[in-house]
């Protein structure tokens, strides 16, 4: 994903957006939020696991 398409993000995404930022798959990223180890903010709405964008930003070091 590019700088401008991260900067593009909304709010909250779904977890495969996210592993696209961090350059892994979905179920990569899936084993590592229920490891506890993923690099960024989850919240977890009913049976649905968002990632907080702010967080995906501040791993990566990429700021407006």
């Amino acid at each position: 994903m590019s700088f401008e398409e991260v900067l593009a993000l909304p709010v909250a995404v779904n977890v495969s957006t996210a592993a696209k930022a961090f350059g892994i798959g979905a179920d990569k990223a899936y084993r590592l939020i229920k490891q506890g180890a993923f690099p960024a903010q989850t919240i977890v709405v009913g049976d649905t696991v968002k990632v907080a964008t702010a967080s995906i930003r501040k791993v990566l070091g990429v700021s407006q």
